[in-house]
């Protein structure tokens, strides 16, 4: 099947200038002001403001094993975050941004991955690759204002956000530690952290949460400079619950139409647990997450769990795992077909074991750095035996932290 070329929407440029004004707004803007007094900290405050920035890096030797080809590259998987909040009366404004620029630290179609899936390359659906991240990841504001003592509502939006839906994203939880690798359920769990228009609103009493979004639904496109804006067209609700270590949310989304590549919507439904604490009085921090995925159009139902953790095994050792399982859409992704059409699906079970360790060699004011390195085995169906064999995953880094 021949790929089809990538059409760019008409104001290609207009929308390129519009999203390098999102990102020195959300990003460079809010970076500056923190950095000029606070060079190598994290976290400042400037007139009222409260700054913290984060950020990581990896430099990744990726090795990837399957039948009839290896690949074995050498990318750089990255984020940087800023964070600004501060008082108004009894409100309080928080202002989010993040950006990436791993359009140009991936390889040509992104990061090789063995059974990874979601979104597109020259107009056809990736297989064995996760996308690079768009170059503005987030930029959005929330307000937060209580009501009485245990009552606090918020309202939150902005040009690119996160819907009410799924666990917190892998790069920030604490029990992906040190991974460079996105999990193979990232489609099934978090991938709407990057979603161009979003509005939630939510209350929280007491330990609990509850929150709505409206947002566009498409899935990102090719172009990870732009933002591409569209209309409010799915909707999303989650409740979740926090205490102490402990955090659980169960979630649902109806999604319209968010792969170009399959002409049909998406009903989500997730649930996670996580836990933050310690064990033998060392960090550890455990996510256990479950969805379901629905192909409406097709009638297709794609389960998905994850458990993942992450242990500081001594002040400079850090052990982390990953256990994922699920059913994919591998060998018939993609159908380009014209709505209403049904085209065959061919699933496959597919699960994958992930063991990692990281060691800390330094921490300075500049950063902390660290070299580590993991391995996956898979499990697959018959199915696809022909096409991948016995495969295998590695990968040997070095990463960058901002921060001590």
């Amino acid at each position: 099947m021949n790929r089809p070329s990538a059409q760019r929407a008409p104001g290609h440029a207009v929308s390129v200038r519009r999203s390098i004004w999102f990102t020195l707004i959300a990003v460079a803007a809010v970076t500056r002001p923190a950095l000029a007094q606070h060079t190598h900290d994290t976290a400042a405050t400037t007139v009222g403001w409260t700054w913290s920035v984060s950020g990581q890096a990896f430099l990744n030797s990726n090795v990837q094993v399957r039948k009839f080809r290896d690949f074995h590259v050498v990318e750089i998987p990255h984020w940087l975050m800023v964070d600004a909040s501060r008082s108004l009366g009894r409100a309080r404004l928080r202002l989010h941004g993040m950006a990436s620029f791993e359009k140009w630290t991936f390889g040509r179609y992104g990061s090789s991955q063995v059974f990874q899936t979601g979104e597109t390359f020259d107009g056809a659906a990736l297989v064995d690759y996760q996308h690079p991240h768009d170059l503005v990841m987030a930029a959005n504001a929330r307000l937060e204002w209580p009501t009485g003592s245990r009552w606090t509502w918020h309202l939150e939006g902005g040009p690119v956000g996160a819907p009410a839906l799924g666990p917190l994203v892998f790069m920030h939880r604490a029990s992906a530690g040190p991974n460079p690798t996105a999990p193979l359920t990232h489609h099934f769990l978090d991938a709407t952290h990057v979603t161009h228009g979003v509005i939630t609103a939510g209350l929280t009493a007491g330990a609990f949460t509850l929150e709505a979004s409206g947002f566009h639904g498409r899935e990102s496109d090719e172009d990870r400079v732009r933002v591409e804006f569209g209309p409010i067209d799915s909707y999303a609700a989650r409740l979740a619950w926090r205490r102490g270590a402990w955090h659980a949310q169960v979630s649902a989304a109806h999604v319209k139409f968010p792969d170009p590549t399959e002409f049909t919507d998406h009903d989500i439904v997730t649930a996670s647990a996580s836990h933050t604490g310690s064990w033998r009085s060392r960090p550890w921090a455990t996510t256990f997450a479950l969805s379901v995925v629905r192909e409406a159009g097709f009638g297709v139902t794609l389960p998905a769990a994850l458990i993942e953790s992450t242990w500081e095994a001594g002040r400079d050792d850090v052990l982390y795992v990953r256990g994922e399982i699920m059913k994919k859409d591998i060998l018939t992704r993609g159908g380009y077909d014209p709505p209403d059409f049904v085209h065959p699906h061919i699933l496959s079970r597919i699960g994958a074991l992930t063991i990692g360790y990281e060691r800390r060699v330094a921490s300075t004011r500049a950063g902390t750095f660290g070299i580590g390195g993991d391995a996956t085995i898979y499990a697959r169906d018959e199915t696809l035996e022909d096409n991948y064999g016995r495969p295998f995953s590695a990968h040997v880094f070095l990463r960058y932290r901002l921060g001590r």
